[in-house]
C-alpha cells in the first residue's frame, strides 16, 4: 500500500505564499513522478506541476514563474512552493504520485486526501 498525506494548506493574502509538503509511505512500492492537482468547482481537477523521480519537472502555464516544485527521494516526500498566490490559485491541491510494483507492469495513481488552499484578502 502507499500512503500519501499532505501538509500546509491554509488561506493566504494575494501576492503571499505557501509551502505544501506531501510525505509518501511507499511500502514495496517505486514512486516514479509526483505532483500537485488542484480541483475546484468550475475546473475540475487538473495538473497544477509534477516531478520525475529523476527531478525533471512541468508547470501549468497559470503557475510558471511562481510555483516551484521539488522533491526529496530520500524522505520520499514532495513540496510545492507558491509564491505570488492570486485568487484563481484558490482549490484543494491533491497530492499524487505514479507507484509501480515489483513483477507488475501497471503504473498506478495514489492520492492524497487533498489540503484547501484560499488566496484572498
Amino acid at each position: 500500500q502507499v500512503h500519501l498525506v499532505e501538509s500546509g494548506g491554509g488561506l493566504v493574502q494575494p501576492g503571499g505564499s505557501l509551502r505544501l509538503s506531501c510525505a509518501a509511505s511507499r511500502g514495496f512500492g517505486t514512486l516514479n513522478a509526483m505532483g500537485w492537482y488542484r480541483q475546484t468547482p468550475d475546473n475540475g481537477r487538473e495538473l497544477v506541476t509534477d516531478i520525475t523521480s529523476g527531478g525533471n519537472t512541468n508547470y501549468a502555464d497559470s503557475v510558471k514563474g511562481r510555483f516551484t516544485i521539488s522533491r526529496d527521494n530520500a524522505k520520499d516526500t514532495v513540496y510545492l512552493q507558491m509564491s505570488s498566490l492570486k485568487p484563481e490559485d484558490t482549490g484543494v491541491y491533491y497530492c499524487n504520485a505514479k507507484v509501480t510494483f515489483f513483477g507488475d507492469l501497471r503504473e498506478y495513481d495514489r492520492w492524497g486526501q487533498g489540503t484547501q488552499v484560499t488566496v484572498s484578502s
